[in-house]
């Protein structure tokens, strides 16, 4: 159970502690942060409510520590994140308790995320022992006007202090995505979880801390953003920012000054079906793509665009398919789950009501019980509605009808997301053409938009965020090029 047992070091009475200098502390604040169960709607666990103070000691820390953990070798670097994922895949049960009670992520999803997760850290460590361990040569008569006098060797370099922040969808998974390459690369790591999802992340920090990584080159703090949010953003210690989650990352964006930001902000992917479709295939991919974890995922399918010719039996069968979701509690393995907030479903009933009030057609009847919302299909949506460009983040699926290819990627285009999206047709030449022509980060061909493979590239557009993730690309993000250069006397050729 959760704070029991390997973990009864991480919980004081009925408060979780925070971790700083390889140790749980309690905040000398004295105040706590509540976390609602989604289902039941009352408190479930504590965390610390940490102080502005206790982050600058948390960043004098982090900073004292990477300057000796940049000088570790890269097999050493790795052969602890091997280690702590090692853990965390044999500790995966109280974790994933804690994802069902603090995030209502369905029981066996939970597990599956955080084995998924002792994976990542595992292919990081082996990725970034690669890519790290090699530099460039480059010699100055490749330019014109140069002979061979000079021989530039450049490497990669860690950033310093990384800032990770996680969103509640997947507390565990997109933290590692963060620490992960930042450790490998040579930094140390600050994590301020999200409220819903912090005692999940807390136990993931502790399987790191049980691996013997050095004092202070991770930290977790938990606390108000009110209180704290800005503070750690705009933190003179911090070198690099990964943020994950909506529209706040904007606000950080415009407030971090100098430094590296690797920003994914949410989407509104659309879903657009050709006329030669199969449409098995479609409503299997809207049902996964639209429903699972009930709506709550950036690469969820947001929006089905679907020629007038075929919307009819498209819509049918992803009736029929809606019809079978189980709807109810996450420890009982349903489809679909209380949604994470309060707050949210009311959002969400926001659009349903406008969606209502402007005559779309409603496929099934709208149900809400507390945080429970029973999945929707909206056919006949119209442009003029909210939910055409709003991200419900709910089981709350709008279908468009089109008439052209081209007005399909109009719709696409206009909105102010660009994270994913994806088209169903049998022809090769039109979905790569249609690929082009969205504006989105990824476009994924005759399947539903997903966040993966790990190691796969993710990144967005416009409002969806800055900069590429995936493994690669988040260790290359984390580090910073250092070129020495060797002056020769005179010009030096080999001569073979």
């Amino acid at each position: 159970m959760a704070g029991n047992g390997l973990f009864a070091e991480i919980l004081d009475g009925e408060v979780f502690k925070y971790y700083v200098d390889g140790e749980w502390k309690k905040s000398t604040s004295g105040k706590s942060v509540s976390i609602i169960n989604p289902t039941t709607r009352k408190t479930q666990y504590k965390v610390q409510a940490c102080s502005q103070e206790e982050v600058n000691k948390v960043m004098d820390s982090a900073k004292s520590a990477q300057k000796s953990w940049a000088k570790t070798p890269l097999w050493k670097r790795a052969e602890l994140l091997h280690k702590a994922a090692a853990i965390l895949k044999e500790h995966k049960d109280p974790i994933a308790e804690c994802l069902v009670k603090e995030i209502a992520k369905p029981a066996k999803d939970a597990v599956t995320g955080v084995v998924r997760s002792g994976d990542l850290i595992s292919y990081t460590a082996e990725e970034g022992v690669r890519i790290l361990g090699e530099g460039k040569f480059l010699v100055s008569d490749s330019f014109p006007g140069n002979e061979r006098t000079k021989y530039c060797l450049t490497s990669k370099i860690p950033l310093g202090v990384v800032l990770a922040i996680p969103p509640f969808n997947y507390p565990v998974n997109l933290a590692v995505s963060k620490i992960g390459p930042a450790l490998i690369a040579g930094n140390s790591i600050v994590l301020k979880p999200p409220t819903q999802g912090a005692v999940s992340a807390l136990h993931m920090v502790h399987c790191f801390h049980l691996a013997g990584f050095p004092k202070g080159l991770i930290s977790c703090v938990t606390g108000k953003g009110s209180e704290i949010g800005d503070f750690l953003t705009m933190h003179p210690g911090v070198n690099c920012i990964s943020f994950t989650g909506g529209d706040t990352g904007v606000a950080i964006s415009k407030k971090a000054g100098m430094i590296p930001l690797q920003m994914e902000l949410g989407g509104k992917d659309a879903c657009i079906v050709l006329e030669d479709a199969d449409l098995d295939l479609v409503a299997a991919n809207i049902i996964k793509g639209g429903f699972s974890y009930s709506g709550q995922r950036c690469t969820a399918v947001k929006v089905v665009l679907v020629m007038e010719s075929v919307a009819d039996a498209l819509v049918e069968k992803v009736k029929a398919k809606v019809a079978k979701l189980t709807v109810g509690p996450p420890e009982n393995n349903c489809d679909i789950t209380p949604v994470v907030t309060e707050s949210s479903a009311n959002f969400i009933e926001g659009l349903v009501n406008d969606a209502k009030e402007k005559g779309a057609t409603f496929c099934q009847e709208y149900k809400r019980e507390g945080n429970l919302i029973w999945p929707l299909l909206l056919d006949n949506v119209r442009p003029d509605m909210r939910i055409a460009w709003e991200e419900p983040f709910g089981p709350v699926l709008p279908v468009i009808r089109i008439n052209s290819v081209e007005e399909g990627i109009h719709h696409c285009n206009a909105s102010n997301f660009g994270l994913q999206g994806c088209v169903f047709t049998k022809d090769i030449n039109k979905a790569m053409m249609i690929s082009d022509a969205m504006e989105t980060g990824t476009v994924q061909i005759n399947s539903a938009p997903a966040r993966g493979p790990d190691h796969f590239p993710f990144q967005g557009i416009k409002d969806s965020g800055i900069g590429s993730q995936g493994i690669t690309n988040s260790i290359n993000m984390m580090t910073k090029v250092k070129t020495t250069v060797i002056n020769l006397p005179s010009p030096s050729y080999s001569m073979g």
